[in-house]
């Protein structure tokens, strides 16, 4: 996949900066970025949530692509980590940034009230998959990341991805599509 030329959101620098004096190196690649961008832009109004925060790498992705009257929900669970997206993101009036569990937050969430669904973290992918996909309003898009195999994989993950794609390709509720560039990504949109 080529990159296209669009800049890198502006605050993207000072989150990697953030990212390096922490050791946190899960972020999302310009690649996963530049989509996550697009598929934002492409839902004007959006209702967005991000599984995953992380330091906000791609939250500032998704809001750079994102107008005016579109929302982000984006969780973490790590406080340190989550501070460094508060710091450079926390006054952005789409954003609402919870600190805490994913499962927890997904299972609070109304069927159907998502537009656009960024699962980057184990509730959403792993476990309480099914929790998260019926958050998906018909037509809603899910791209999940992290599925080519790669050094920091935990012993035995591969198996659990493959399971994952496995269910993700056949489940009924969705169209999908599987995008081996960047750190492997699958997107799916919910059938009307």
């Amino acid at each position: 996949m080529t990159l296209t030329t669009d800049s890198h959101p502006a605050v993207l620098a000072a989150i990697e900066r953030g990212c390096a004096a922490l050791g946190f190196a899960m972020s999302c690649d310009a690649t996963t970025g530049q989509l996550l961008r697009t598929l934002a832009a492409a839902r004007p109004g959006g209702r967005v949530l991000e599984l995953g925060t992380g330091a906000g790498a791609g939250a500032s992705w998704l809001l750079s692509g994102m107008d005016a009257a579109a929302t982000l929900v984006s969780v973490e669970q790590d406080a340190a980590v989550a501070a460094v997206a508060a710091e450079h993101l926390g006054a952005d009036p789409r954003l609402r940034l919870v600190v805490g569990d994913g499962a927890e937050l997904i299972d609070a969430l109304a069927p159907g009230s998502f537009d656009l669904v960024f699962a980057d973290t184990w509730p959403g992918k792993f476990h309480h998959l099914d929790q998260a996909l019926e958050l998906l309003a018909p037509g809603g898009l899910y791209l999940v990341d992290d599925l080519l195999p790669q050094p920091t994989w935990p012993d035995g993950h591969a198996p659990a991805v493959a399971a994952l794609v496995e269910r993700l390709t056949t489940d009924p509720r969705l169209h999908a599509t599987r995008l081996d560039c960047s750190s492997g990504l699958l997107l799916a949109t919910r059938r009307p």
